[in-house]
């Protein structure tokens, strides 16, 4: 159930209007790195956590139920940036007030943000759409979930890396200091909710790799030089790889690798004491595990959702 309470998370100011801008924010009302995207993908992702996972259903419906503040922050800013233009639009007058009251140079600028995005200028009457900056519709198809924790919760914080830096870019774009405050806290905002799901991640073990199944042995610690010249080496291709602890194996010749293997099917375990047939037990255990996690937790008759407890309402 939501509830909706009037005033915004954060006060939202405008010192002028400002057209140009606000069809830029777009971008984060019905872009691909947007509020929307962000509510929709943190509140689907809750649904499958409901009942094995409660406190991770907990957390993923909190932020996205935040998320849909920010969108309404996000918007109110859009209409405010566009103050006097959704009046005017409808004015039958043959010189609209809006247009008397622009310099040439703000005229031409709006004129110009509705022949590269008409929806914005001349469908929408002067309020915010569910589109990006260039007018796309937004699509379920920005959406992210796979239904296992430890992928939604690195692809959530990918999400708030890319929302964040979409942020960072913004600020750039308007020198209203009003409307720089509330873009910072949304930002802000961006990076505490990457370390909540960083957090999260770490309460479910083992995370990595990703999934349930571990891998092929032959081919979890190898780098391929698949580019002629310089070679270039780092921690990514060198020493002990992060999280398996295998030594990195790197193949200087892909190409007559690939021939001497029959095509990588003989390629041979090296630089890791894990063999296939321990991974193989690995799958099998983890898989029986993940699978009671949800078998014990989920009924399959007379289910119900929630409990109402009348003691806990204010």
């Amino acid at each position: 159930m939501f509830h909706h309470v009037k005033e915004l998370q954060f006060n939202a100011r405008v010192s002028a209007p400002d057209p140009r801008f606000a069809r830029i924010l777009l971008e984060q009302f019905g872009g691909p790195n947007g509020e929307l995207k962000a509510a929709m993908q943190y509140f689907v992702q809750a649904f499958p956590c409901k009942q094995p996972h409660p406190d991770k259903y907990d957390m993923l419906m909190d932020i996205a139920t935040e998320e849909f503040s920010h969108l309404e922050i996000v918007g109110a800013t859009i209409q405010m940036l566009l103050s006097g233009v959704n009046g005017d639009l409808k004015n039958a007058a043959d010189e609209s007030e809006i247009m008397q009251t622009m310099n040439p140079t703000s005229k031409e600028s709006y004129i110009h943000e509705s022949m590269m995005n008409p929806q914005f200028g001349v469908l929408s009457g002067g309020g915010p759409i569910l589109s990006d900056s260039n007018g796309n519709p937004w699509t379920a198809a920005y959406v992210n979930a796979n239904g296992d924790l430890s992928v939604d919760l690195r692809s959530n914080m990918a999400a708030e890396s890319r929302a964040k830096i979409v942020y960072e870019y913004l600020m750039k774009f308007t020198d209203d200091p009003y409307v720089k405050d509330t873009l910072r806290f949304l930002m802000t905002r961006e990076v505490a909710h990457f370390q909540m799901f960083e957090a999260a991640l770490q309460t479910v073990q083992p995370n990595f790799p990703p999934g349930t199944l571990q891998g092929d042995a032959r081919y979890s610690n190898k780098y391929f030089n698949m580019s002629e010249s310089q070679s270039m080496r780092g921690p990514w291709n060198q020493g002990t790889s992060s999280q398996l602890n295998e030594d990195w194996v790197y193949v200087e010749n892909p190409l007559q690798r690939v021939r001497e293997t029959n095509g990588l099917v003989e390629e041979k375990v090296e630089g890791t004491n894990r063999s296939n047939e321990q991974i193989e037990s690995m799958d099998k255990a983890l898989g029986q595990e993940r699978s009671a996690e949800v078998a014990s937790a989920t009924p399959d008759s007379n289910m119900q959702w929630s409990t109402y407890d009348n003691d806990s309402i204010i």
